[in-house]
C-alpha cells in the first residue's frame, strides 16, 4: 500500500512538474502580453470553461490556441508501443530506474534490464520502448531491453547491408563454432569463420571483444551468422596479390607451418599458401611429416613450382640442403663391407639407409644363398641394423645395390663333399609344386623330390597328400648338378622297395584265395595289404556256371599280370575253370581219336558194302 501512495504522489508531482513546464513554455510563445490569459496562463486554464468552449459559446483566440498545439506537440510524447524513445535516468531505486521520457507520468524499468551497465547512474540516457501504458496502478512501465533488441536489430541489418565491421563479445562456446553478443543479439561464429588457419583452442578466444562483419541473417528464425576469418582475409587477399607478383622459382621464403597431413606439410607464406610434399621434406626418408615438422613452426622453404596463376604452389624443405650423395665418401666402392638400417621393405628387396639420405637396396635374392626365393620380411624387419656388403655403386644416378648373403660362405663351394650322391640327409619341406616337392637340407642349398620319388607303394596325386610344409623328411642323393645349383632327390629310397617282394609272391600264375571285397564299373578289387590290391577284370569275375562273382564271395584266383614299376597286379576267377575244362576237352578228344582208328573187320564189312553198291544189290 505504501508503494501505491508513493507512485500516486509521484504522478502527481510529475503531473505538477510538467504543468509548470508547459506554463514556462507558454509565456514564452505568447505574442500579445497585453491579454488577461496571457498575462497568467495557469489561472486562465483553470478557470477555463471547456464545456462552454465546446458548445461554441467561450471562445479563445485563435493564436493562443495555435501556441498551445506546438507547445503540447513540441513536450509531450504519443506513446506507441513500437516506437523507440530516448528516456532520462532521473532517479534510481533498489529495484527499479525511474526514466523521464517527457509524458504525463515518468515510466519504470527494472533493474534486471540493466545488467549489462553496472555503472548506469542518474542523469544517463537511455533506449525505451513503451511496454504497459498504465498498468493496475496506473504507471507507465517501459522496456530497455525490448529497446535494444528493435535498435540491435535495425543496427545487424544496416552492418550486414554495408559490410560495416561490428564489435561483438565472445560470451562462450558451443557446438560448433561460438555465441558472439553483437549490440545485445545472440549471434553464431562458426568455427570455421573465426581464422583462416585451423583452430585447436576455441576456448582462447572466449571474454574476449573482437571485430566481425555480419555475414548472414534469418529473419524468420531471427539468426545472425558472424565472421571473423572474412576480415583477415580481405587484410590476406591484399598481401597475397603482392606476395604472389613477387614469387620466383628457386626463391627463399619464411613460412609458417599452418597445417600436417599424410602427404605433407602446408606452409603460410603471409597470406599464401604452399605444399611440401613429404618427399621433399628430408633427404631421409621419412613415414610421417611431424617426424620432421610441428604445427606453428617457422622455417625456411624454397620454392620449386607453380601453376601459371600462382595458386598451387610447390615448396621444397630438403633442397635447402646439400644431397648426401655429394658428400658421400668416395672411398666407398663394390666389394665395401656397410652398416645400415633398414627403412622400407617390399616385395623384392629391402631399402637400407647406410648414411643419412643415402640408400642401397638388398635384393630378396641377394638375401641368402637359398635359391628358393622369399619374402623380404622373412629376413629383415624395418628398423633392423644390418650388415652388407656393396655390389655395386652409380654416384650419376644415386644407385646402391647391396648384398647379405656375401658375408656368409657360398654352400655350394663344397657341395660334392658335403652331399656326395646316395648320401643320405634331412630336410625340411619348403615348398610344393605339382611335381615334387622342395626340400631345404641347410640355408641355402635345396633339393627336389619328384612326385614318384616320394612312396613305393602309393600313387600321390599331388605332394600336399604325403607331407605338409615344414615337415622334416629323410631323403637320399640321387643326382648332383654343381653348375646347375640343382639336387635331385628321394624318399621312397630310403627304404627297401616292397615290390621285390611282392614280385615273387604275386608273380604271374601264382594262385590266391581271395573275398571280394570291393566292385567297380569294369571289375572286382581284392586288398590283400596296404601295398598290393590286385584287380580282377569283369570278364574274369565268370564261374564256372556263368554267373559273375559279387561282393563278400570267396573263391580262388589266378595272377595274370604283375607290373612292378606302375604297381599293377590282375587276377583272373575264370582262367582257373577254363583252364581245367580245357584240359578235359583235350582229354576227350585225344580218347575219341583212339577210339575212332579202323580194324581189320571194319575195313572187310565196308569193302563188301561197296562191292555189293556196285554190283547192284
Amino acid at each position: 500500500m505504501a508503494e501505491e501512495t508513493n507512485k500516486k504522489e509521484l504522478e502527481v508531482a510529475q503531473d505538477v512538474t510538467t504543468d509548470n513546464q508547459v506554463q514556462e513554455q507558454v509565456e514564452e510563445a505568447t505574442v500579445r502580453p497585453t491579454s488577461p490569459q496571457q498575462e497568467d496562463p495557469t489561472a486562465f486554464l483553470d478557470s477555463f470553461d471547456w464545456e462552454r468552449y465546446s458548445e461554441g459559446i467561450e471562445k479563445v483566440d485563435e493564436a493562443q490556441l495555435k501556441a498551445f498545439e506546438k507547445l503540447v506537440s513540441d513536450n509531450f510524447v504519443d506513446t506507441i508501443d513500437t516506437d523507440v524513445i530516448e528516456g532520462t535516468v532521473i532517479k534510481i531505486t533498489d529495484r527499479d530506474a525511474i526514466i523521464d521520457i517527457n509524458a504525463k507520468s515518468e515510466g519504470v524499468i527494472s533493474l534486471n534490464e540493466f545488467r549489462y551497465n553496472q555503472n548506469l547512474k542518474e542523469g544517463d540516457k537511455v533506449e525505451v520502448l513503451v511496454d504497459i501504458r498504465e498498468d493496475a496502478t496506473g504507471q507507465l512501465i517501459l522496456s530497455h531491453r525490448k529497446a535494444r533488441l528493435i535498435k540491435a536489430w535495425e543496427r545487424v541489418n544496416n552492418a550486414h547491408d554495408t559490410g560495416e565491421i561490428v564489435n561483438g563479445y565472445v560470451k562462450c562456446r558451443t557446438k560448433g563454432g561460438m555465441i558472439v553478443d553483437v549490440f545485445g543479439i545472440e549471434a553464431f561464429l562458426p568455427g570455421s569463420q573465426i581464422d583462416v588457419k585451423p583452430i585447436r583452442d576455441y576456448d582462447q578466444y572466449v571474454d574476449k571483444t573482437m571485430e566481425f562483419k555480419v555475414v548472414k541473417i534469418n529473419h524468420e528464425f531471427k539468426n545472425v551468422v558472424v565472421s571473423h576469418k572474412a576480415l583477415i582475409e580481405a587484410d590476406i587477399e591484399e598481401q597475397k596479390k603482392e606476395i604472389i607478383s613477387r614469387l620466383e622459382k628457386g626463391q627463399v621464403l619464411e613460412g609458417v607451418v599452418k597445417n600436417i597431413t599424410s602427404y605433407g606439410v602446408f606452409v603460410d607464406l603471409g597470406g599464401v599458401d604452399g605444399l611440401v610434399h613429404i618427399t621433399d621434406l628430408s633427404w631421409s626418408r621419412i613415414n610421417h611429416p611431424n617426424e620432421i615438422v610441428e604445427l606453428d613452426q617457422t622455417l625456411n622453404v624454397v620454392i620449386l613450382d607453380f601453376d601459371e596463376d600462382k595458386s598451387r604452389i610447390q615448396l621444397g624443405l630438403k633442397q635447402l640442403e646439400a644431397h648426401p650423395w655429394e658428400a658421400l665418401s668416395d672411398k666407398i666402392k663394390p666389394g665395401d663391407k656397410v652398416k645400415g638400417k633398414v627403412v622400407v621393405i617390399a616385395d623384392y628387396g629391402a631399402f637400407v639407409e647406410v648414411e643419412e639420405g643415402v640408400e642401397g637396396l638388398v635384393h630378396v635374392s641377394e638375401m641368402s644363398w637359398s635359391t628358393h626365393l622369399r619374402s623380404a620380411g622373412d629376413f629383415v624387419k624395418v628398423g633392423d641394423i644390418i650388415d652388407a656388403e656393396v655390389l655395386t655403386i652409380d654416384r650419376e644416378d644415386r644407385k646402391m645395390s647391396l648384398g647379405m648373403k656375401q658375408l656368409h660362405p657360398d654352400p655350394w663351394t663344397d657341395i660334392t663333399t658335403k652331399y656326395p650322391v646316395s648320401s643320405r640327409h634331412t630336410g625340411t619341406v619348403r615348398n610344393f609344386t605339382n611335381f615334387g616337392v622342395f626340400l631345404e637340407l641347410e640355408e641355402g642349398v635345396d633339393g627336389l623330390i619328384y612326385i614318384s620319388d616320394l612312396s613305393w607303394t602309393k600313387k600321390v596325386k599331388h605332394p600336399s597328400e604325403f607331407c605338409a610344409v615344414g615337415d622334416t623328411l629323410e631323403v637320399v642323393v640321387l643326382e648332383l648338378d654343381v653348375e646347375g645349383r640343382k639336387l635331385s632327390l628321394g624318399h621312397k629310397q630310403t627304404m627297401p622297395n616292397p615290390w621285390d617282394k611282392y614280385e615273387a609272391e604275386f608273380g604271374v600264375g601264382t594262385t590266391h584265395d581271395i573275398e571280394i571285397t570291393e566292385t567297380v564299373d569294369k571289375g572286382a578289387v581284392v586288398n590283400f595289404n596296404e601295398d598290393i590290391s590286385v584287380f580282377i577284370p569283369t570278364r574274369h569275375l565268370e564261374k564256372e556256371d556263368g554267373s559273375k562273382l559279387k561282393k563278400g564271395e570267396k573263391a580262388q584266383i589266378q595272377i595274370i599280370e604283375f607290373n612292378k614299376e606302375f604297381k599293377r597286379v590282375v587276377g583272373s576267377h575264370m582262367i582257373l575253370h577254363k583252364e581245367e575244362e580245357a584240359k578235359n576237352v583235350q582229354q576227350a578228344a585225344a580218347k575219341a581219336q583212339e577210339d575212332s582208328k579202323p580194324t581189320i573187320g571194319d575195313a572187310n564189312s565196308k569193302l563188301q558194302a561197296l562191292k555189293d553198291r556196285m554190283e547192284g544189290k
